[in-house]
C-alpha cells in the first residue's frame, strides 16, 4: 500500500530537523531576507536553501522576491493546524489517563474491601 504524506505529516517531518526549527525560531521574530536568515548557520547557501525549500513545500514558511532579495516569513495556518492536532491528542490522552486512574481507584477499593 503506498504511503501518502499529509500536509501535517510533512510539517512535522520538516520540524524534526534542528536547523529548520532554528529557522522557524528566527522567523518568529519577523520576516527576513534569506541572506540574513542564513548568517548564523555554518553551511553553504545552496544547502541552506534546501532547508528553506522543505519548510516552504510543507507550508510552514512562504517566500517572495523583493528586488534582488528573497524574503521569508512564517505561515500561520500550518502552525495552527499542528497546534490543533496536538491539543486534540493532549485532550484524548488526558481523558484516557483519567479513566485509567478512576479504574485503578475502583480496583484498589474492591480488593477485599480494603483501600490502599
Amino acid at each position: 500500500m503506498p504511503y501518502h504524506s499529509t500536509p501535517l505529516d510533512l510539517a512535522f517531518h520538516a520540524l524534526s530537523d534542528p536547523t529548520r526549527r532554528a529557522v522557524v525560531s528566527r522567523l518568529a521574530e519577523g520576516e527576513l531576507p534569506v541572506s540574513v536568515l542564513a548568517e548564523p548557520f555554518d553551511m553553504a547557501l545552496p544547502s541552506f536553501a534546501q532547508h528553506l525549500k522543505v519548510l516552504e513545500d510543507c507550508g510552514l514558511i512562504a517566500s517572495e522576491k523583493r528586488g534582488r532579495s528573497r524574503w521569508c516569513r512564517l505561515e500561520r495556518a500550518r502552525f495552527e493546524e499542528a497546534a490543533n492536532w496536538m491539543e486534540a491528542e493532549r485532550r484524548r490522552w488526558a481523558a484516557r489517563l483519567d479513566r485509567l486512574e478512576a479504574y485503578l481507584d475502583r480496583t484498589e477499593e474492591n480488593d477485599d474491601g480494603k483501600t490502599v
